[in-house]
């Protein structure tokens, strides 16, 4: 059964009346009213209940699902989304994000090889195609959630990401702590529908899309660092852009 929120409606306010509710459902949302995977009152009730018209309630929620807070699934019907990063246009990575967010990663080392060689992460590198690559795979995860594969490649040896500190710190991070400092990169934003073990390790229902992220990383003297190829849950995670007027 869906939880009724209190929802006061000013009728002589110039605020919208769907900007009305969908604030105070938002409201209800941050503050923890509503849970993840909560069950959403649905359009009808709330507009019999508010005595609003459907139309009103029907663009309340449609900016509540825009804003990544509510999720519609046919035949479940309208739930809570599950808490979801939202990264910056900036060159971190989801374990720093996650962190800044105040959760905490978990990482799956799935593969670890050395003298790799893959001629489009090399291309993508700027790299001569047979160059020995450090691939590394790995399934990052906030507490029992699944959000992300992350494929990279990098021109370093074993040395710089050992095994076994990957599953315990960030990938740049670790760059750092070796003087290698990733200062620019082209990120390639996109969506596509996984593939059987993408579903399985990502927790995804048939139909469920992917939000992918490719990048190439380069430090400030124009040196190679890492070429990405990562793909996340669609209701995990965001991507936060500022743009401005040229």
């Amino acid at each position: 059964m869906s939880k009724r929120i209190r929802v006061t409606i000013e009728r002589t306010s110039p605020v919208p009346l769907y900007h009305q509710v969908a604030e105070q459902l938002s409201a209800a949302i941050e503050n923890g009213e509503l849970q993840p995977g909560d069950t959403f009152e649905n359009e009808l009730s709330l507009a019999e209940r508010l005595e609003l018209s459907r139309p009103t309630i029907r663009r309340a929620i449609a900016e509540l699902v825009n804003r990544g807070l509510l999720v519609r699934r046919r035949g479940i019907g309208t739930t809570v989304a599950s808490k979801a990063i939202h990264r910056k246009a900036e060159l971190t990575s989801l374990y720093e994000d996650l962190v800044a967010s105040g959760r905490k990663p978990l990482t799956t080392v799935i593969a670890y090889q050395t003298d790799v060689t893959d001629a489009n992460a090399a291309e993508k590198m700027g790299l001569p195609f047979d160059s020995p690559l450090l691939y590394v795979e790995r399934l990052r995860s906030a507490g029992d959630i699944p959000m992300a594969l992350l494929r990279n490649w990098l021109p370093f040896p074993e040395s710089v990401l050992p095994k076994r500190s990957l599953a315990n710190h960030g990938m740049y991070a670790l760059l750092r702590e070796n003087g290698i400092q990733p200062a620019v990169g082209h990120q390639i934003i996109g969506a596509r529908r996984p593939n059987g073990q993408e579903r399985q390790m990502l927790g995804l229902k048939p139909g469920d899309p992917l939000l992918t992220m490719s990048r190439v990383a380069f430090d400030a003297a124009g040196k190679p660092v890492e070429f990405g190829d990562h793909c996340y849950r669609w209701d995990q995670y965001f991507i936060d852009i500022t743009v401005y007027e040229r």
